[in-house]
């Protein structure tokens, strides 16, 4: 794409003016007394201290032969260039490569960077949270996007959610990471999930297997439930927590857990309301789910309830399975068994439980 050209000097049309009556032999007072105008007002127009009106345009376009618009466009050409700053273009467009980078407002009022009001200091602080050493440099993240959507509202709060998450991340201390102890404590880790008040042992219990832990509410324009990746060899698995319902956090931390176990490659980000054809995204549902109840015991119990699954019903299997009951209704609300209406008081919250593990504000620091 070629460069595009701006004028060095933009002439007012004033100076058009003059030459038109050098050309024709007119004095100013000429000018005036043609128009009807006082030599004052002509004089001030001449001399770019009066702008021409519509009115003086049409005038002017009958005095010269032209037509009123090429009157009005130079007026308007010359007073834009006399508005022009270039270094005031140039902050505003530096402010909007960062507003185009992150969700500039929402993280500041998070506290997640901290800087006054100009420019510089503006850039400064969204470079070092984004690790970049310019506003034009692509943030290198554990998670890939596209460059080509990189200033899409949507990525750029992505991008800004992940980065939180990793900065979080990188101020943990974590056991040395094993994958097969990983796999091997699945069922230890379930052993928290009868409970609602149980999912604060999770973290702990994370962090002694090597893997980080972290919750970021999501960002506008994102819906993102959680994140898996990797971080200095570590895993990392983080969760929005934007259901604050048992069934969901379990299914959410046991799917980013599953793409650690299956060592699917890259990272993922995970809109678990969307069903995904992806291979991989089914694949971690699927052991999600099967670690969360067994398919073969959870048909029978199906069988010999459907359709009336009861209270008492509900919770009686999930005592047996060792389940908080939340966890069998989130199953059965999916599986559109029972309506999203019935059971819902069984649906135990979990964000009260897991409030100092949830990053709610403060310096990025």
């Amino acid at each position: 794409m070629g460069t595009k050209l701006m004028p060095a000097r933009v002439p007012p049309p004033g100076r058009i003016i003059r030459r038109e009556l050098e050309a024709r032999g007119w004095t100013q007072k000429d000018l005036a007394h043609i128009m009807g105008r006082p030599e004052q007002t002509i004089s001030e127009i001449v001399n770019a201290k009066k702008r021409i009106t519509p009115d003086t345009a049409l005038q002017l376009a009958a005095v010269f032969g032209t037509s009123a618009e090429i009157w009005l466009n130079m007026e308007a050409s010359y007073q834009l260039y006399q508005a022009r700053d270039d270094q005031h273009d140039q902050h505003i467009a530096r402010k909007s490569r960062l507003y185009s980078l992150i969700p500039l407002t929402e993280i500041r009022k998070r506290g997640w960077i901290q800087s006054g009001d100009s420019v510089d200091e503006l850039e400064q602080a969204v470079c070092d949270f984004l690790g970049i050493a310019t506003p034009l440099e692509v943030p290198q993240l554990a998670v890939s996007f596209r460059q080509s959507d990189i200033g899409v509202p949507k990525v750029a709060a992505e991008i800004a959610w992940v980065t939180r998450v990793e900065h979080l991340a990188q101020r943990q201390s974590v056991a040395d990471f094993d994958l097969q102890r990983l796999r091997a404590s699945i069922s230890d880790l379930l052993a928290f999930s009868a409970r609602a008040r149980d999912v604060s042992r999770v973290p702990p219990f994370l962090h002694d297997l090597g893997v980080h832990f972290v919750i970021v509410p999501h960002l506008r324009r994102t819906y993102l439930d959680g994140a898996a990746f990797r971080l200095n060899g570590h895993p990392v698995a983080a969760l929005t927590l934007r259901h604050d319902r048992i069934d969901n956090f379990w299914f959410t931390l046991l799917h980013e857990l599953a793409h650690v176990i299956a060592e699917h490659q890259g990272g993922y980000l995970d809109y678990l309301d969307d069903e995904s054809d992806s291979p991989v995204e089914r694949e971690a549902n699927r052991m999600a789910r099967d670690w969360l109840l067994d398919r073969g015991t959870l048909q029978a119990f199906v069988s010999a309830t459907e359709p009336f699954f009861s209270r008492e019903k509900v919770i009686a299997f999930a005592e047996h399975q060792e389940r908080h009951p939340g966890i069998v209704v989130g199953r059965l609300q999916h599986e559109e068994l029972i309506p999203w209406k019935n059971l819902r008081e069984l649906l135990a919250p979990v964000q009260d439980y897991l409030a100092p593990w949830i990053d709610r504000a403060g310096p990025d620091e």
